[in-house]
């Protein structure tokens, strides 16, 4: 018996390693599993925006980038803003981008601007930039009217003399953040100012009091309140470029003359056809009558003859007939040679 007992202990032993073993790799996962949120937990207790683990545990589960959370959480405190980590999850969740929002949130409460949580988050996830939007709101940019996309370097217009004025000009603008969602984009600005301009030269009587005073383009546009229902407040409108272009008045009554033109040359040719067929008609009227004149000439032989038969035209008043008729022919002739002459 005394010879199996080393052998008893040994393979206690090894049964006594197997739990431990698994344990040690049960608390060396954990550990580790610790470890890697330990750094952010410990940078956000330092930061005075503490967040648990269970927090950042739950964040792994969710999906959810815990560093992207707690960094954000900790400028945004940092910044004299509390934002819960569950209001930061949901908003990525969402599909929105927490960088950008807690920093216009940071930018608007510097300058000054009224911007909440939920209407931060509503407008990024309506695909606004809300930092671009918060920071044109405290530094004004300045948009190019037409723009560089639009393909057309100049807008045209003619004064009421006929007179094209091409001209460019600038608008500045800032956001406004109430009508940032729903509001229109600066595509409708341009289009609007593009508008204003056209209708503002269009109404001047001619191009010189335009080139006199190009400014009072910029306060008729001005004041016609284009901004409306837009996501931006229009500061200034500025003229830029003006330049004469061409005569479109004359072109336009050159091509209407040349119009008349045609449509006169078209009627003179309809009254020229007109006449021709008439002439044809006569002339072939006076081949018809002209025919039955001859025809009627032809029964004159057979007349005389007749009358010779039956006795009322004698010989002698047949050659008188003849004489009469030669007579008239040498007039004829006599005439028409003084005619001609």
């Amino acid at each position: 018996m005394n010879s199996l007992q080393p052998i008893t202990t040994l393979a206690l032993e090894w049964y006594w390693w197997i739990p431990i073993g698994i344990g040690g790799f049960i608390i060396l996962v954990v550990g580790l599993f610790v470890m890697q949120y330990f750094s952010l937990w410990l940078q956000a207790k330092l930061s005075n925006a503490p967040v648990t683990f269970f927090s950042l545990i739950g964040m792994r589960f969710r999906k959810v980038k815990p560093d992207v959370v707690v960094l954000n959480r900790i400028a945004a405190k940092k910044a004299g803003m509390d934002l819960p980590t569950n209001q930061l999850e949901a908003h990525l969740l969402a599909g929105g981008n927490v960088s950008r929002v807690v920093r216009a949130m940071i930018a608007a409460g510097k300058a000054q601007i009224n911007l909440s949580w939920e209407n931060a988050t509503a407008i990024d996830l309506a695909g606004r930039d809300i930092l671009t939007a918060v920071q044109t709101s405290v530094d004004p940019r300045v948009i190019d009217c037409p723009s560089q996309e639009a393909g057309k370097p100049t807008i045209a217009a003619v004064a009421q003399d006929g007179i094209q004025l091409r001209t460019k000009a600038r608008v500045t603008v800032r956001t406004n953040i109430a009508r940032l969602v729903g509001g229109a984009t600066e595509e409708t600005i341009i289009a609007r100012v593009g508008e204003g301009i056209v209708s503002a030269i269009g109404s001047a009587t001619t191009h010189k009091v335009v080139l006199e005073n190009p400014d009072n383009i910029s306060k008729t546009v001005l004041s016609k309140g284009l901004d409306s229902g837009t996501a931006f407040e229009i500061l200034s409108i500025d003229i830029a470029d003006i330049d004469v272009g061409e005569n479109i008045g004359a072109k336009l009554q050159a091509d209407q003359a040349g119009a008349d033109t045609k449509r006169y040359q078209a009627e003179a040719e309809q009254r020229r056809a007109l006449a021709v067929a008439q002439e044809a008609e006569h002339q072939a009227e006076a081949q018809k009558n002209r025919a039955l004149v001859i025809l009627a000439e032809a029964d004159v032989p057979k007349a005389i003859a007749d009358s010779f038969r039956s006795g009322h035209l004698g010989i002698m008043d047949y050659y008188r007939m003849q004489n009469v008729m030669s007579d008239t022919e040498m007039r004829n002739s006599i005439a028409e040679a003084d005619d001609e002459s």
